[in-house]
């Protein structure tokens, strides 16, 4: 059962063992998923950060098998969040994850308080 929609951020702070990362851990354990959008947002930071392919492939390994594609529903529903989630300043990802999220009707786990700013039609939960 699909208990939690993982943001990139959320993603970034277990790769990288940043506080919060147990709680992604347990996310994970509990039946977390992550959009395809906010597992290349993830690649992308890490490769940003030097993190060699091969090592951005074995540290996403444990996502793999709870990634989400992200498709015309989920295209239009990300869109649709732009005027709402404007002011909070989130990217495609953040729309993405929010709108699995909703999709699921899950909570979204991230790292970035400013979602917390703003009341969308679903739970937030930041993990620091």
């Amino acid at each position: 059962m699909i208990k939690w929609a993982l943001d990139a951020s959320a993603v970034l702070a277990l790769v990288n063992g940043e506080p919060g990362a147990e709680l992604v851990r347990n996310a994970l354990a509990d039946g977390a998923v992550v959009s395809t959008v906010n597992l290349s947002e993830t690649i992308a930071k890490l490769t940003e950060n030097g993190m060699p392919e091969v090592l951005i492939h074995e540290a996403l390994i444990p996502f793999q098998p709870s990634t989400v594609d992200f498709d015309l529903e989920s295209a239009y529903a990300a869109g649709l969040l732009r005027n709402a989630t404007r002011a909070a300043g989130l990217s495609l990802g953040g729309r993405a994850c929010l709108a699995l999220a909703a999709r699921l009707s899950v909570p979204a786990l991230t790292t970035d308080r400013a979602w917390l700013s703003f009341q969308p039609a679903l739970a937030v939960r930041a993990i620091r």
